[in-house]
């Protein structure tokens, strides 16, 4: 799983559940991703729809909006998976811009006005936003300028998401004492998602026509990706087979239930509960460490609470009462 995880007891190999990568084409239609490059022009929420439509879905979702102008990296949601396609939305992206000012301040002085903006931030999100318009911290990991012409500097950043990279531009026109206009924005990673993993609305459809027509799998399962891969960046606990089913069914996790923790768990967290052939179970948030669970390994204590279910009931036998 590569995420470091502490074994607290041996799992079994049970006959239940399929490992995400051998999931069928028609599993991954219930619950999958596909990473699109969205062109300019359509809304998010467009091209989540225009997808459902073409692959005769009953619901689709996407991970973070994109402006209809701006294009880039934009993972649609299937089924099953829109119920956390939120944790994509939250997690950190990556942007190429554009950026135009109102006169040439020099590469000095650019560097080190770019240099003060690493760091946490502050913005306000712009008029046409879908969020309340209020003051909110958002963190800028990276800024690099990639060219510098005159008046136009063009720059790449890795930031929090929420990030409205509109405001940072005006921001730095702002002080560099002239005016900063966003002239194009590519979104270049989403996630653990980047370009590379990426199609556009025309190969989507292309890959899932021929599908139908020939049953070939092998484009199909490149371009569909199990839901897995968008929770890849959260810590993780691995439930036993045992608790599996009562977690489906809204169950806490608690201590005896747990046969390994990822080593860097910390209280709070949001952590994603897998089963041990690393299918997912739930979200939930640790009420307490990865030190304290392998501490109290023999107790009786909860250690997750659940915050929103993935998998289905009766995936995994029943092997607990309910009162």
């Amino acid at each position: 799983m590569g995420d470091n995880l502490h074994k607290i007891s041996s799992s079994t190999n049970a006959p239940y559940g399929t490992p995400p990568s051998l999931r069928s084409i028609d599993d991954l239609l219930k619950s999958g991703i596909i990473v699109i490059n969205k062109q300019a022009g359509p809304s998010s929420h467009q091209v989540a729809a225009w997808l459902r439509d073409s692959f005769e879905l009953d619901s689709t979702g996407h991970g973070g909006t994109l402006d209809p102008n701006v294009t880039g990296v934009l993972p649609v949601s299937i089924g099953r998976a829109s119920k956390v396609i939120k944790v994509l939305q939250e997690s950190s992206k990556e942007y190429i811009c554009n950026l135009k000012l109102g006169k040439d301040p020099g590469r000095k002085k650019l560097d080190k006005i770019f240099a003060k903006f690493v760091g946490p931030i502050y913005q306000i999100p712009p008029f046409q936003a879908a969020v309340k318009r209020e003051l909110r911290i958002r963190r800028i990991y990276e800024l690099e300028i990639l060219e510098h012409k005159s008046t136009s500097v063009l720059f790449r950043v890795e930031c929090e998401g929420g990030t409205y990279i509109r405001n940072l531009c005006e921001d730095i026109g702002s002080i560099l004492g002239t005016k900063g206009v966003m002239e194009q924005l590519i979104r270049t990673k989403s996630g653990p998602f980047n370009l590379e993993d990426s199609f556009s609305l025309v190969e989507a459809h292309d890959i899932f026509q021929n599908w139908k027509l020939s049953s070939n799998e092998d484009l199909m399962k490149k371009l569909l990706r199990p839901l897995e891969e968008m929770l890849v960046d959260l810590p993780k606990i691995e439930v036993k087979d045992s608790a599996v089913d009562a977690v489906c069914h809204g169950a806490d996790l608690a201590i005896p239930g747990i046969s390994a923790v990822s080593k860097k768990l910390k209280r709070g967290q949001l952590v994603s509960l897998v089963s041990g052939q690393s299918e997912s179970i739930a979200l939930g948030r640790a009420t307490i460490g990865a030190n304290e669970i392998i501490d109290k390994k023999n107790e009786k204590g909860k250690a997750v609470k659940l915050e929103r279910v993935i998998m289905e009931r009766g995936t995994y036998p029943r092997e607990w009462k309910s009162k």
